[in-house]
């Protein structure tokens, strides 16, 4: 493997870096980003894990993305962003995993805020974005450290209120437009697969304040919320084997996007209606408020 100059050798500080995933080349992946971005690369303070990764037991690789936090210094200058740029270039090309790689640059003095907008690299490309009240939540609750300082102490917590109110809008907004497409979101896998199991942990999270995995979501949708066990075994099969994986039949992933439809469409609009403003339940959790 080549390396150049915007990739020089450096001393690693992982936690907890090779071995985490369980899987050899995710954890070269984010051995070898985490020694890149080590200073003087950029001003890196902490790397930080979070999503399925982290929390163990759910991660997919090749399926899951592979969700970080960098925590800088100060911001990057023009040249450390195009440096960043090319790092995460040159690793899509050399590293079969890199294209799950998403990296969000926080500099020390921005942390507070969680409707600022950051660098981040996701989706092959580089562009500006909040790091959610949910991955600030993920965060302090299992994030693991690949460099540097802790979460604990650094990223200021998310109110339980702060949380509550944040999914309550991505509801309303983002999941409430997913429902009501009548264009091909739903005929994907991807699109299918986020918008059920995210309600599923969107119920939970309005109404424990616990965050769960999307294997345990799988079980809410079928047990809790009444989704159609077809959809529900299929997204199973897609995710953790037992047969059937690969390209539905048109037919199939036609019926099957109606179903998701005439599930989602109600299943928002309850969530909305008892925890929306004005809602028949609220947030309720206590003891352990941190409003």
């Amino acid at each position: 493997m080549t390396t150049t100059a915007d990739e020089a050798p450096q001393e690693r500080k992982e936690d907890q870096g090779p071995g985490m995933s369980g899987d050899l080349a995710t954890d070269r992946l984010l051995g070898r980003f985490a020694g890149a971005l080590a200073p003087p690369f950029v001003p890196l303070v902490a790397l930080w894990v979070h999503g399925s990764i982290a929390e163990g037991g759910d991660y997919r690789p090749g399926r899951s993305d592979l969700d970080l936090v960098a925590v800088l210094e100060r911001p990057c200058t023009p040249e450390e962003e195009r440096r960043l740029v090319r790092l995460h270039e040159r690793l899509l090309m050399e590293e079969p995993l890199a294209g799950g790689l998403h990296c969000s640059y926080l500099p020390l003095g921005e942390l507070e805020d969680p409707d600022r907008e950051h660098p981040v690299w996701a989706h092959r490309e580089y562009f500006a974005r909040p790091v959610s009240p949910v991955t600030r939540r993920e965060l302090h609750t299992f994030g693991r450290v690949l460099y540097g300082r802790p979460v604990a102490g650094l990223l200021p917590e998310v109110t339980d209120r702060g949380l509550a109110e944040f999914i309550v809008g991505e509801l309303r907004e983002g999941m409430a437009e997913i429902a009501g497409d009548r264009g091909d979101l739903l005929l994907q896998d991807g699109w299918l697969d986020y918008a059920l199991l995210t309600v599923a942990r969107m119920h939970i999270t309005l109404r424990d304040g616990r965050l769960i995995t999307k294997r345990e979501a799988l079980e809410v949708l079928r047990e809790e919320l009444g989704a159609p066990v077809e959809i529900v075994e299929d997204i199973r099969r897609r995710r953790y084997g037992g047969g059937g994986d690969g390209a539905a039949e048109e037919a199939w992933r036609r019926r099957r996007a109606g179903l998701a439809a005439e599930f989602l469409g109600p299943a928002v609009e309850a969530l909305l209606s008892s925890y929306g403003p004005g809602g028949t339940v609220g947030i309720r959790w206590s003891p352990g408020d941190r409003d």
